[in-house]
């Protein structure tokens, strides 16, 4: 029981349970194959993002921003700060006159554990027409504020869902 409110999912075979990543939340870079769309166009493309897990949230990868488009990408509204990581710096986007407001989110200057993954961006997948992992669709995290990153291979239940904001 989590909150007193739900169950840890087992995970089945091939998968991993959201309940077993680490707080401080892990970070690793990967090779899969990271892909973002918007207005029709790739945005985003990847084999180096850096994957980030944290206790109860699906994974977030971070594109390094040489892996995104020049241009694309300019100054959003508002920051938030992170307890682990530090000041999160929102970013737009603009593609073929279509403008998302703060489709992603980077840490221009992280804390000394993230610090590899400085300027790389994590995109919203609710805010983009389609972001995938090894050709997989990615869902987007329940709740407004949260950026996670859901595929088959993970289970919850997931913060952000409802009743989960005790968490």
């Amino acid at each position: 029981m989590f909150g007193g409110r739900t169950k840890r999912i087992e995970p089945g075979p091939g998968q991993e349970s959201v309940w077993d990543y680490p707080r401080p939340p892990s970070i690793e870079q990967t090779s899969r194959h990271v892909v973002i769309l918007l207005a029709g166009q790739v945005v985003a493309d990847s084999t180096r993002a850096w994957r980030v897990c944290e206790t109860s949230h699906p994974p977030v990868y971070y594109v390094p921003r040489d892996d995104i488009v020049a241009n694309v990408l300019s100054s959003g509204h508002g920051s938030s700060f992170c307890e682990f990581k530090g000041t999160a710096t929102y970013w737009s986007a603009t593609v073929v006159g279509r403008v998302v407001p703060e489709v992603g989110w980077s840490y221009e200057n992280p804390s000394r554990a993230y610090a590899a993954m400085v300027g790389a961006v994590a995109f919203y997948p609710g805010r983009v027409d389609e972001a995938t992992i090894d050709g997989e669709p990615v869902r987007p995290q329940a709740g407004g504020f949260y950026g996670g990153w859901i595929t088959d291979e993970v289970v919850g239940p997931f913060k952000g869902e409802p009743a989960t904001s005790g968490w």
